[in-house]
């Protein structure tokens, strides 16, 4: 790793990817809650700053160096089975885009809503990438997903800013960090952010296709499942972080005798 990981530089990468989506979604003067209304709104409003976000944080990780442990855990958990948290979430989602109203999709707005997917890498890079090898440098694993995932959580106020209302936002930040903890299970027993990136990507992309138009009453079915998952997710994450061996020891520099020689 060109550059050694270290807390403060998770969180301040953190700081400095939330600040420049923010910045230009407001830049782009479309309001939180009209996203949706056309494909053009969606492009400007949330989908330029992704792709920015994209190329900047390929360039930002790949000279960090950081990609290995960005993307890959060097212990998988050995308890597979609250992989059923992430799979329950992943039907859901599906459920959700089988009973869409596909006929109010435009294609323009399905092409902006595609490239709304870009969330699931950029998000994941950021959050349970970046900001999780930082943060494995000083502590213990739970501390390591509390705070990641209250972070990705708490990134979601800034849609206050862009005209939410307060009480829909706080709702969203509690969702944010139950399906988060289903990112970061998933990531923990894959063994890869992959996955998690996948997932992240179906399930934004089935909320604003489910915006359109008059869904079928499956996926208002499909939702009423959702908050047995997000306590189910709380309550079997403790598995997944158990026994975990993926801290990241600080690297240090070869101690050099007086002659130069290590």
């Amino acid at each position: 790793m060109r550059i050694t990981p270290k807390v403060w530089i998770g969180l301040a990468f953190f700081a400095g990817y939330a600040l420049l989506v923010l910045g230009i979604q407001l830049i782009s003067g479309i309001p939180y809650g009209e996203w949706g209304d056309s494909a053009g709104n969606l492009f400007r409003g949330a989908v330029l700053s992704l792709v920015i976000a994209t190329v900047l944080l390929v360039a930002a990780v790949t000279w960090f160096g950081w990609w290995g442990p960005v993307l890959r855990e060097r212990t998988p958990s050995r308890h597979r089975w609250p992989v059923i948290v992430p799979l329950l979430l992943g039907a859901i989602a599906m459920v959700g885009l089988f009973s869409a109203d596909w006929g109010a999709v435009s294609g323009a707005f399905l092409f902006a809503a595609l490239g709304l997917c870009l969330v699931g890498f950029t998000e994941e890079v950021v959050t349970r990438g970046v900001l999780l090898v930082a943060l494995r440098t000083r502590f213990a694993e739970v501390w390591v997903w509390l705070i990641s995932t209250a972070l990705f959580a708490l990134m979601h106020l800034a849609n206050v800013a862009l005209g939410q209302a307060v009480g829909g936002t706080l709702q969203q930040v509690l969702a944010a960090f139950a399906t988060g903890t289903a990112f970061y299970i998933l990531r923990r027993i894959s063994g890869s952010l992959i996955p998690a990136m996948l997932l992240h990507a179906l399930w934004d992309f089935d909320l604003f296709v489910l915006g359109n138009g008059s869904p079928g009453a499956g996926a208002g079915v499909a939702q009423g499942f959702y908050l047995p998952v997000a306590l189910l997710a709380l309550i079997s994450v403790a598995f997944v972080i158990r026994n975990a061996d993926e801290r990241i020891a600080p690297v240090r520099q070869p101690h050099r005798l007086q002659n130069g020689t290590s």
